[in-house]
């Protein structure tokens, strides 16, 4: 709801009066005039944005700017700019392609910030500042990934190019996670967020970051399962759930590797899942214990007997105690399927 008049609004010298006496607002002190100017500045901070300055008004600034900029990179390439302090004018024309981007962020046109990163990027690129241009190239893609996702990641793409170039293999991986969440969340094209997470757990293992490689590695197993590439994620969760159980902090998860490893046995075939669930059990004596072995036993049972109604209530029982997620209700719904009988949906 909005007010319909200024009275309702705080103002500071109105509550100043209130508090310290009229003789606050006396326009005749210098003093009171200094402080009133002040809290003049504050009110105006505080008032909402726009009241200033409209957005279109901000929009032309930061055209404005562009315009500078591209002076600055004509004047840069005439002859005698070369041979004095062309370079100079270029880091300038950089700066104020960045500031029109910045400006173009705050009324959010994103394509036009995009491209305004975009080409200071490149001016960078120019003058041999590597580190500048990967970094106005990960803003551009910033901005890209509000407006034109494929283009965000063409810019992230140019920027892991720069970093793989510097040895910046950390920052490159974190940028293939970036790609890879735009493939999952706005493109949708699962095989390429695999291949990126792949990309990026490589760097990461290179870098002995064996903890952040495993949190890659994990995704690309979870995709796998889901586009029937069982084997693929089979070796992913053993070779997790291994490194998990000989880690004193990581231990208790090994567990939930083994159990997927486990239900991706299933998909493929019942023996192979009951020679993995007796491997786990000698790798791992805990996992015996744990509710998750009880439930792949109650499985393979079910699914021996052929018998639907035991496989239900297994996976009821397990859910009344342990929500099921997406991936694994999945899981389970394709090895129901395998089992003869009427197909209910799990519940």
């Amino acid at each position: 709801m909005q007010c319909s008049s200024d009275d309702t609004r705080w103002r500071p010298d109105r509550e100043l009066t209130r508090t310290f006496g009229p003789h606050f607002t006396d326009g005749g002190n210098s003093a009171v005039k200094g402080e009133k100017r002040a809290l003049g500045s504050i009110w105006r901070q505080t008032e909402p944005a726009g009241s200033t300055m409209d957005n279109s008004g901000k929009e032309k600034e930061a055209l404005q700017l562009l315009a500078e900029a591209d002076k600055k990179v004509k004047s840069s390439q005439s002859f005698f700019s070369g041979l004095f302090g062309g370079s100079s004018k270029v880091e300038e024309a950089c700066e104020l392609y960045a500031r029109a981007a910045n400006m173009f962020k705050m009324v959010k046109n994103w394509n036009a910030a995009g491209s305004a990163f975009c080409q200071a990027a490149q001016l960078h690129l120019q003058v041999s500042s590597k580190h500048d241009a990967a970094t106005n190239f990960v803003d551009a893609g910033n901005a890209f990934k509000k407006s034109d996702p494929q283009e965000a990641i063409n810019c992230l793409l140019r920027a892991i190019e720069i970093y793989t170039d510097m040895g910046r293999f950390t920052i490159a991986a974190k940028h293939h996670i970036s790609i890879a969440e735009i493939y999952e969340a706005e493109l949708v094209d699962i095989e390429k967020a695999i291949a990126h997470y792949e990309q990026a757990a490589d760097y990461y293992k290179g870098e002995e970051s064996n903890s952040s490689a495993n949190k890659c590695l994990l995704k690309v197993a979870t995709y796998a399962a889901q586009l029937e590439q069982y084997q693929k994620a089979v070796e992913i969760y053993e070779q997790v759930g291994t490194s998990a159980m000989d880690s004193p902090l990581l231990k208790y998860s090994a567990k939930d590797y083994f159990f997927k490893a486990a239900l991706c046995h299933f998909c493929i075939d019942m023996l192979n899942a009951k020679l993995a669930v007796q491997k786990y059990e000698e790798m791992f004596p805990a996992f015996t214990d744990s509710r998750e072995c009880k439930l792949l036993k109650k499985l393979l049972d079910a699914h021996e007997e052929q018998n639907l109604d035991n496989y239900t209530d297994a996976v009821k029982e397990y859910d009344s105690i342990s929500r099921l997620d997406q991936w694994l209700t999945t899981m389970l719904l394709r090895i129901k399927k395998t089992i003869q009988g009427e197909e209910e949906d799990l519940r």
